[in-house]
């Protein structure tokens, strides 16, 4: 079965999801990122860090995790991510940081 809601990678789209998972700390950090235009580098870097937790570089159309869907999969990713909103934040940073490099170089 076929969920045509699903994209490549994480959706922008779908960050508002993500919202209530954890504690303050990260729902502060998805109220910001939802202010930033969605070409932002903020808005990049929040995507790049939920497909690096959710590992949606190994996600096909006919896997499990797409058949759910994009944001389901998201959500459950990030609800079991064993570390703190701490460090939510931090891989978030590296990601706004390795964004960053990547688009000076181009």
């Amino acid at each position: 079965m076929y969920n045509s809601e699903n994209e490549v990678i994480f959706p922008a789209k779908a960050i508002p999801q993500l919202k209530g998972l954890r504690g303050p700390l990260w729902d502060n950090l998805v109220d910001e990122i939802l202010t930033k235009d969605p070409e932002s580098l903020e808005q990049l870097a929040f995507v790049m860090t939920v497909v690096r937790i959710v590992g949606c570089s190994g996600c096909n159309s006919d896997s499990f995790r797409a058949m759910r869907g994009c944001a389901r999969c998201a959500q459950q990713g990030i609800k079991r991510f064993r570390g703190s909103d701490d460090d939510l934040v931090n891989l978030y940073e590296k990601a706004k940081k390795d964004v960053s490099a990547f688009l000076n170089k181009q």
